[in-house]
């Protein structure tokens, strides 16, 4: 599967963005889909996954509460909304596609990955 990444830009502090990744190929709605950041000088992190059904949506705790992932499998597209950004939210957001079951935190558990969109909270 291929991914595309989009929607990110600059918001100021408080705001909200929505990131979209689009997926080409049929089997789309058998993986399991999570979100990455990585800021300047620092490794790639979680952000959060949901499962193939999206029945199950893990979050890391850095942003739970703040950002809610879903996934339209007829769209073969992904969303992270984001709201209540803060400055630390900077970073470039990656989507990423799992083939695995369960849940996965670490980058080497994907599969696939999309090529990044930039997000930047300004304070």
């Amino acid at each position: 599967v291929q991914l595309q990444a989009s929607g990110g830009g600059l918001v100021q502090a408080g705001g909200s963005l929505r990131l979209s990744c689009a997926a080409s190929g049929r089997t789309f709605s058998s993986y399991a889909m999570g979100w990455f950041r990585q800021a300047p000088g620092k490794e790639r992190e979680f952000v959060s996954q949901i499962s193939w059904s999206g029945a199950r949506t893990y979050y890391a705790d850095s942003v739970k509460g703040r950002f809610t992932i879903s996934r339209d499998n007829a769209k073969n597209t992904v969303y992270l909304q984001m709201n209540s950004l803060k400055p630390e939210d900077t970073a470039v957001y990656y989507c990423a596609a799992r083939s695995g079951s369960g849940y996965a935190v670490i980058s080497t558990a994907y599969d696939c990955w999309g090529q990044g969109t930039q997000v930047t909270v300004s304070s």
